[in-house]
């Protein structure tokens, strides 16, 4: 076996749970590698990676689904482009639509929409 840590033994040294480690792994936060049978092993970079990332969100106050979603933007090609489109898009009123009545549409569309989920 490598040398390096099961992943109950750093959930216990890193805080983070194994729960997590596993959710980290999954979204290419961190990469354990494995032993022939399969298991992580935890070794000092891993280890190095989660205290910086612990220290990354506390100094920019933000959510692992923050660095998680710049990850896959990062690594997704047409998602990046997507987003910066939906970004730089302005809101545009829908043709046929007149202004004064612009709220209430997109209220009711909405309400559709929600009306639809709720069926799903």
């Amino acid at each position: 076996m490598t040398d390096g840590l099961t992943i109950n033994e750093a959930a216990e040294t890193t805080g983070w749970s194994p729960r997590m480690l596993r959710y980290l792994e999954r979204v290419g936060l961190i990469e354990p590698s494995r032993t022939d049978a399969g298991y992580r092993v935890f070794g000092p970079g891993e280890l190095q990676r989660l205290r910086t990332l612990r220290e990354l969100l506390a100094r920019f106050d933000c959510a692992l689904s923050d660095v998680a979603f710049a990850k896959r933007l990062r690594d997704d090609e047409r998602l990046r482009e997507e987003v910066d489109r939906w970004l730089e898009a302005p809101a545009t009123r829908p043709e046929g639509v007149q202004a004064g009545d612009w709220l209430s549409w997109e209220q009711e569309k909405h309400q559709r929409l929600l009306a639809l989920a709720d069926v799903a």
